[in-house]
């Protein structure tokens, strides 16, 4: 923990928390591992690399002293893309339709703590870009980007779990990404559940980080 505090001082404390979560998390993984002798969910380390990328990528520009607009709105774009795979754990859930009478104690334990893990790497690094995203704008234009953002990680969630599409798809398919959203916008009727989901879902991680805030006061 010392060496944590000498690296990063001003983080210090998200970071012991996020290891403990994230350690808690590969407990409780190979524990079921154990038990069942089955490797189905060791797919929820993967999802939880990706929610730890955005976390990663505001907790090193967070002691960085000088950082231009261009490289930073750069920046915040690719941490935008990557932000939506936090709060994306929590409808891995839905696979707990397939588990069995013995396991659903374990199987839910095991992705509720990867959910909860990607809830704290979310607003962890929501706070910390706010914080960097005062640099450059007023207070109240960082507050309605990070609303925004917020709103848009939720849309990003629904086209991940019901499009499936994954953040480098942005890069390497960026032509099919696109029009399905234009589409989307165009017919905001026919696409109904995707705004409901989103409004819904944005709700629900807006509220999140307003408890978030007031813990952290």
């Amino acid at each position: 923990m010392n060496l944590i505090k000498t690296i990063f001082p001003k983080q210090a404390r998200s970071l012991s928390i996020v290891f403990m979560l994230v350690l808690f998390c590969f407990l409780v993984l190979f524990f079921r591992i154990s038990i069942t002798k089955t490797l189905y969910y060791i797919f929820l380390v993967w999802n939880l690399f990706l929610a730890i990328i955005p976390y990663g990528i505001t907790l090193l520009l967070s002691d960085r002293k000088r950082l231009n607009k261009i490289s930073f709105v750069l920046i915040f774009f690719t941490w935008l893309a990557f932000l939506p795979n936090a709060p994306y754990i929590i409808t891995d859930l839905f696979h707990l339709n397939i588990s069995t009478f013995n396991n659903i104690w374990i199987d839910t334990l095991v992705i509720s703590a990867f959910a909860i893990t990607g809830m704290f790497l979310f607003y962890f690094s929501l706070f910390q870009m706010k914080n960097l995203l005062l640099a450059f704008f007023s207070k109240s234009i960082s507050n309605v980007l990070i609303t925004s953002t917020i709103f848009l990680s939720a849309f990003g969630v629904y086209i991940g779990r019901f499009l499936r599409y994954n953040s480098w798809q942005i890069l390497s398919h960026p032509q099919q990404l696109f029009s399905d959203i234009i589409n989307m916008i165009l017919h905001p009727i026919t696409n109904k559940e995707v705004w409901l989901f989103t409004l819904l879902f944005g709700f629900f991680l807006q509220f999140g980080y307003s408890i978030f805030k007031r813990l952290k006061e």
